[in-house]
């Protein structure tokens, strides 16, 4: 079941929910879930994690201690030759797992596949189980276009300066924020600047071509996208008058939007990375598999926060339908256990609870069940509960959902770039995703998993969790004041580092009160080891080399008269 936010009315969203619940027509499976048993004799090492991840991803993992392992390595390309070449009909790969160590395979024009895959479990001794997730109708389509990937744009957010205030006029979506006490954290510097939040969903249609959201291509804030549904290649749809085509228009403007007066996002300055694991057209158990890769791939990236506004509970076809409640135990789900492996990988997982309050399945939906992630739930500005909102708690007793926020009269755009309001846990998703954001970004000393603990603790029903908001409506502001160990940015937001990443220039523009300061720049390696420093005096910008230095991440530490100020920065 998707948790798509609309501009409904609570009883229009039921009927729609409901209606997608009616059995479809009938189709034999031709795309299955194939688990290997090991990776050995892989060409992949984790000696040599740069093959496979990004350097600000090994950087990320060498900085909080987080081994790369063989589950980290790609899945073995030999096993997956094997099955391609075992039988004579025309077969392809369409989405693959490292971590699950498992791929799916679609036989295009067959009616035999089912017999195929038995014989195939049957022959090689590495293939361990077989689950038959979808029925396609796809062009068969080469390798190189099944995902298409727009790269990363590093040079133009390489050399981007930003201002440090974030003193916004919210306009409506003032409400968005205000129940967490965001814009207080906004007015203090923290708006999500360096921090990298991977975005899935099922399209952005719209997104690439309104004027509300040009600022962020401008800036280079849109480091790609990439689309995991097959024969598509395109997560900009271009329909955006249909609510499936521009469901990621709308919760990427509760993060990223900066439109004075009228919308303001909850973390306005972060970059983003688009990832479609969706299928807008229809529900399939695959859909997970794709969600799988989605966050592996955000984990490649060294993203800081992956939100997601979806959720699968029931599918089109009766011989999908392998859940029940008692599932939500954060292992059933291919989705769930990726979700909780990214988890542990240094990364912030918020992922909407889902639309079942009022339906026959009536709790939360995968991937919200994961082990150590954000799932959220639903309430208007006044902090009362949407009814559509799923309940919990897990399978296993554990609370959840774990926070929630806005999700019923939420503002967003839609896809023709008009201001609106929405219903829906889609909508309450994004909103903690950003400001999750913001708050790692004021208190870097903490790792992913203890800032969502944070966030739980700060909810105002921590001692007194319920099955609709689980620790209830965070404080990001008060936690910030509580945790942070340097003084009141407002007296340092004056102090921007810039471009990061960087491939080796560095500039430290010192502004404001800070200008006839002594200033003292040091960079820090992840050992905490001294590498470079320098003393300035009266000097509104400082420039640092640091080209000589090798891939990774660095702290950089700039001290005034009026306090210090640590920021991260990664060095390609």
């Amino acid at each position: 079941m998707k948790s798509f936010a609309f501009s409904f009315s609570p009883f229009l969203l039921f009927s729609f929910l409901l209606f997608s619940l009616l059995p479809s027509y009938a189709q034999n499976p031709n795309c299955y879930r194939i688990t290997f048993s090991d990776k050995n004799d892989s060409p992949y090492s984790v000696d040599r994690p740069e093959e496979f991840l990004s350097p600000r991803a090994i950087a990320k993992r060498v900085w909080f201690n987080i081994p790369v392992i063989e589950q980290d390595l790609p899945v073995n390309p030999h096993y997956i030759d094997s099955i391609l070449n075992f039988s004579t009909e025309p077969s392809q790969i369409i989405s693959k797992s490292k971590w699950d160590n498992s791929v799916v395979i679609f036989y295009p024009e067959t009616e035999n596949s089912q017999e195929i895959i038995n014989e195939m479990v049957e022959h090689f001794s590495f293939v361990v189980d077989m689950l038959p997730v979808a029925y396609y109708q796809l062009p068969f389509i080469s390798e190189k276009e099944i995902h298409k990937k727009t790269p990363i744009s590093k040079q133009t957010s390489n050399t981007i300066a930003y201002t440090s205030s974030c003193d916004y006029d919210y306009g409506n979506s003032i409400d968005n924020i205000r129940l967490h006490k965001g814009e207080l954290l906004h007015k203090v510097g923290f708006c999500g600047k360096d921090m990298l939040i991977c975005a899935f969903d099922s399209s952005w249609g719209g997104f690439d071509t309104l004027s509300c959201f040009k600022s962020l291509f401008d800036n280079g804030q849109i480091w790609g996208t990439i689309d995991l549904m097959p024969g598509v290649n395109n997560v900009f749809i271009t329909s955006n008058t249909d609510p499936m085509h521009y469901h990621g228009t709308i919760t990427m403007s509760e993060m990223a939007s900066c439109m004075e007066g009228k919308m303001v996002g909850t973390a306005p300055k972060a970059n983003y990375f688009l990832i479609r694991t969706e299928n807008p057209w229809s529900e399939q158990l695959v859909e997970e598999d794709f969600f799988a890769q989605g966050v592996e791939i955000a984990d490649s990236l060294g993203a800081d926060v992956a939100t997601a506004s979806l959720g699968y509970s029931t599918f089109d076809y009766e011989w999908q339908n392998i859940y029940t409640p008692a599932d939500n135990n954060g292992t059933a789900s291919i989705a769930s256990r990726a979700a909780s492996i990214l988890a542990q990988k240094g990364v912030i997982v918020v992922n909407s609870a889902g639309n079942s309050g009022l339906l026959p399945w009536h709790y939360i939906t995968h991937p919200a069940d994961a082990l150590n992630i954000l799932a959220v739930g639903a309430v208007n500005k006044y902090g009362v509960v949407a009814n559509y909102s799923s309940y919990g708690p897990a399978a296993d007793g554990r609370v959840k959902p774990d926070v929630a926020s806005i999700g019923y009269d939420a503002w967003g755009i839609y896809g023709d770039g008009s201001i609106g309001q929405f219903y829906g846990t889609s909508c309450a998703a994004p909103i903690i995703a950003g400001l999750a954001a913001c708050l790692w970004q004021a208190l870097p000393q903490y790792s992913s998993l203890e800032i969502m603990d944070l966030i739980r603790k700060y909810g105002d029903r921590y001692n007194n969790p319920d099955d609709r908001t689980g620790y209830g409506i965070p404080n990001f502001y008060q936690c910030y004041l509580d945790h942070s160990n340097s003084v009141p940015e407002k007296q340092m937001s004056s102090v921007s580092v810039y471009p990061n990443p960087t491939t080796g220039e560095l500039r430290i523009e010192v502004a404001g009160q800070a200008r006839n300061d002594v200033v003292n720049v040091e960079i820090f390696d992840v050992f905490g080891n001294i590498i470079k420093s320098k003393i300035e005096n009266r000097k509104s910008e400082i420039e640092m080399d640091i080209s000589a230095l090798q891939t990774g991440l660095y702290f950089v530490k700039i001290t005034t008269e009026n306090g210090t100020l640590t920021k991260k920065v990664v060095k390609y």
